[in-house]
């Protein structure tokens, strides 16, 4: 597997010194974890932001940082709720000998039948899924081939999932991952929905920004 690396240097502005290193091209970053101490660095915006567009949210990222090597999920992703451009960056760092829990994205490939042939519609329940493994067998997506739903009603559950046995999911074995039913149900379910819209704050500039968080471990330290 190819390594995801970034090279980072250890960050002296914090802050709303920031400001300065972001109109520089540069992304303010942190990096802790278990038995990491927090630890503010500082990487090339760019570079960072292509890396990331081709990975998803449990894809490892290697940092170097002072000629040493971690490996790291990105915890925390802070955005300009205008310009949509990186703003700040929480890593994780994790051991290989260590089990780490996180959520893993799903994949739908496929075409379902019961579309084609019912008028069906595909629900998508679930985009991500909570997993808890060793660090090298993280998967980086799980793919869900819908091409086996048929019929109205058919769906394909967690426990359907075709995942490693080195990886535990921790989402219910019954719980709908995709699903297909008819045009009026999913209209009916459209309309009792709320939106929900992003988490939207204030960052040291006074202006806004998106918070895009991961998932944490349950006793995490070091934030």
């Amino acid at each position: 597997m190819a390594k995801n690396l970034l090279d980072a240097n250890i960050r002296k502005a914090i802050g709303k010194k920031v400001g300065a290193l972001r109109r520089q091209g540069k992304l303010p970053a942190v990096m802790y974890g278990r038995k990491f101490e927090s630890t503010p660095i500082v990487l090339d915006l760019r570079d960072t932001t292509r890396l990331l567009a081709k990975l998803t949210t449990s894809s490892l990222i290697t940092i170097c940082l002072d000629g040493k090597e971690y490996l790291t999920l990105v915890q925390e992703r802070q955005r300009d709720f205008i310009l949509g451009i990186l703003k700040h960056i929480d890593f994780r760092v994790v051991a290989l000998d260590e089990r780490i829990k996180t959520s893993v994205p799903i994949e739908v490939i496929g075409i379902a039948p019961a579309i084609k042939d019912f008028n069906g519609v595909l629900i998508s329940n679930l985009n991500m899924v909570d997993v808890e493994c060793l660090a090298n067998d993280l998967p980086e997506r799980i793919i869900v081939d819908v091409s086996i739903l048929t019929d109205i009603g058919s769906s394909i559950n967690v426990e359907d999932l075709d995942i490693s046995k080195a990886v535990d999911i921790l989402n219910p074995p019954t719980e709908s991952v995709v699903s297909i039913t008819t045009m009026i149900a999913e209209l009916v379910e459209e309309e009792e929905e709320g939106e929900e819209g992003e988490l939207e704050e204030l960052d040291e500039d006074g202006e806004p920004e998106v918070i895009e968080k991961g998932k944490k471990e349950d006793e995490e330290e070091n934030e």
